[in-house]
């Protein structure tokens, strides 16, 4: 088949998916390159025309191929780390892609996955000297992260721009000129339509060019419009930390995988997001690791935070976790404690326990045993393995272990764990403990049960109390108050004390 031909082909098939547009510029520039007009497609017969095909030929041999247009369709290159910044385009100096702390505003419009798009731009523009700013007045750029999932979200960015659009207009002539950007599905779906009917954007960045960001903001700097919209077949911003911009937000996402390939016949993001890709699993874990030290430091420093985490093992046999497939050793689960007491001092260890899984052997049992008494957890949850149907050991494994001996391994359990928690939870003994009242106890209606910052159940009795922002007042305490106990005395279970005084959780860290 001739070149020409593979051309016109590609672009048929590509007039189904996202990369039209880019399909068509391949397409003009080859044309362009070449002395064949571009209305002509050649007939066999005019093959034997050898000076024109070969000079048309060459030209297409050395003109732009789809790597042009694409980033790297085939082989993915590698990404420079963070650390390194990449160099400036010929019409761009190194001065010029700097922020010079420049205020950013950032709005996020649609999914989840724009969510982590702000993220990921934040990080960038971070990098490169921006400052963010939560306050609309102040900023000297604004980006509106965008969705077009449906009509009516495209519509809340038409209504934005033109509330912006005065904003703009009366900036005051002593400031830097405010730069105005939409990012996102709507930048790449109406590119065109956005830049001739809305004039006063200054840049468009799709979702696979926000590494541009820096360098689009400095050609908008000399009054023009910028736009980098071009899709691209493997860009996951693996490299790119996403920087968390809510500083209120209770929880956060990581995005293992960009663009789809499903073409739902009533949906738009195959051709806003581009074809399916998915990040490294190397990024993911580092992303998902930084989020939980993020964690370990929230609990550590706040105290409306109870210092206890839930650490399942099952098993301290990493024969049986991997006949189990938990996916870790009995090595890194214990580094991980270790790592978690030293982010945590203090902190209660709580866990679950099977007893004769299947194909446990003594020497797993006894491996069990033993991480028992090195944890030294504080709270557990022990039980002898049950077979359910459904499950893959249901139809992969054999139930071979006696029920007396799953029984006689889950009492050794037991007793060695309540051993090892009635020493931890001797340590509390003389301490005075900030504790959450639950209620009344269920063992005795003169005492009240609540829970200590590790989660521990407290007993003290129903008595009446000072009140530590009103010493003139005595009170009783009631569900949901905290209170101040002296602990007297700690079994596996539980601790026991006195009541000092009610209080409250700012007032608490005066006496704990």
């Amino acid at each position: 088949m001739h070149p020409f031909q593979c051309v016109l082909r590609a672009r048929r098939c590509l007039r189904r998916g996202p990369l039209a547009s880019v399909s068509w510029l391949l397409l003009r520039t080859c044309r362009a390159h070449s002395s064949v007009p571009s209305s002509a497609c050649p007939s066999p017969q005019r093959q034997q025309e050898d000076g024109v095909w070969k000079d048309f030929s060459s030209r297409l041999a050395t003109g732009p191929t789809f790597q042009d247009f694409l980033r790297s369709a085939s082989v993915p290159p590698e990404q420079p780390s963070s650390s390194e910044v990449e160099d400036p385009p010929p019409y761009l100096t190194v001065d010029e892609l700097l922020g010079r702390q420049r205020r950013v505003y950032l709005e996020t419009y649609g999914c989840q996955m724009n969510v982590n798009d702000t993220e990921i731009a934040w990080s960038i523009l971070q990098k490169s000297g921006y400052l963010r700013t939560s306050n609309l007045q102040e900023a000297d750029v604004i980006l509106l992260v965008t969705c077009s999932i449906r009509e009516k979200a495209e519509q809340t960015i038409w209504n934005r721009l033109h509330q912006l659009k005065s904003l703009k207009s009366k900036r005051l002539r002593s400031r830097v000129p405010l730069r105005i950007g939409i990012l996102g599905c709507m930048a790449e779906r109406l590119k065109e339509e956005i830049l001739n009917r809305e004039k006063m954007v200054d840049i468009l960045a799709g979702p696979d060019a926000y590494r541009d960001l820096p360098q689009l903001l400095a050609v908008a700097e000399s009054g023009q419009q910028a736009a980098n919209v071009l899709l691209s077949l493997d860009e996951t911003y693996a490299d790119v930390m996403p920087v968390q911009t809510s500083p209120s937000a209770t929880s956060a996402f990581v995005s293992i995988m960009r663009g789809c390939d499903n073409m739902c016949s009533y949906c738009i993001v195959p051709f806003t997001r581009g074809r399916e890709r998915s990040r490294p699993v190397a990024s993911i874990l580092e992303e998902v690791r930084k989020l939980s030290e993020q964690v370990l430091q929230l609990i550590r420093e706040r105290d409306n935070i109870c210092k206890q985490i839930h650490l399942p093992a099952q098993s301290g046999s990493s024969r049986v976790l991997e006949a189990m497939r938990r996916g870790y050793s009995r090595e890194a689960y214990v580094e991980l404690i270790h790592h978690i007491r030293e982010s945590i001092p203090g902190v209660s260890l709580s866990s679950d326990f099977i007893a004769g899984f299947c194909g446990e052997t003594e020497e797993d049992h006894l491996q069990t045993v033993s991480l028992l008494r090195e944890v030294q957890y504080n709270i557990g949850f022990l039980f002898a393995y049950s077979m359910r149907q459904k499950t893959r050991a249901y139809h992969r494994l054999k139930d071979d272990i006696p029920e007396e001996v799953k029984l006689r391994r889950l009492e050794e359990l037991i007793t060695v764990f309540r051993e090892e928690a009635t020493k931890a939870n001797k340590s509390f003994v003389g301490c005075t403990q900030l504790v959450l009242v639950e209620g009344p106890s269920k063992r005795s209606a003169a005492d009240l049960c609540g829970r200590n910052d590790g989660n521990l159940k407290v007993i003290f009795a129903d008595a009446e109390m000072e009140d530590a922002t009103d010493s003139r007042l005595r009170v009783r305490a009631q569900p949901g108050d905290y209170v101040l106990v002296k602990i007297t005395s700690a079994s596996s279970q539980t601790l026991k004390g006195h009541v000092l005084c009610k209080t409250t959780l700012k007032d608490s860290t005066a006496y704990c």
